[in-house]
């Protein structure tokens, strides 16, 4: 995990310094904050996956990845109302947005997201 942590400020710096090119601005920074919610590293997760839409990260489904996680960060933190707003954002991107089954079934966060979608 620490190395995670270590490659991933690596490749931050290398990306703002202009070392190093991604095929769009944040895509590594959404990487590795996925990657890092995946490792049960909720704060770092947050401040990359911020950084990854801060620094401009390009197409809808990465911007909505990335408020998606957020979310699921928020609702896991019991902040069930940033999470809703985390949620809010990425259907204000795509309206279309949906969880996956697995994912609605959650207990917190699938009733978080289905009290911010509209309903058809």
């Amino acid at each position: 995990m620490a190395v995670y942590r270590w490659l991933a400020s690596l490749l931050v710096y290398l990306v703002m310094s202009g070392c190093a090119t991604f095929s769009s601005k944040g895509e590594a920074e959404l990487g590795f904050g996925i990657r890092a919610v995946e490792d049960g590293e909720h704060v770092y997760a947050t401040k990359l996956l911020q950084l990854s839409l801060d620094s401009g990260l390009r197409g809808a489904s990465n911007r909505v990845r990335a408020h998606k996680y957020l979310a699921f960060i928020h609702c896991a933190s019991s902040r069930v109302q940033q999470c809703r707003d985390e949620f809010r954002m990425a259907l204000e991107i795509d309206s279309s947005f949906d969880l996956r089954d697995d994912e609605a079934g959650h207990p917190i966060w699938g009733p978080a997201f289905r009290s911010v979608k509209p309903k058809k």
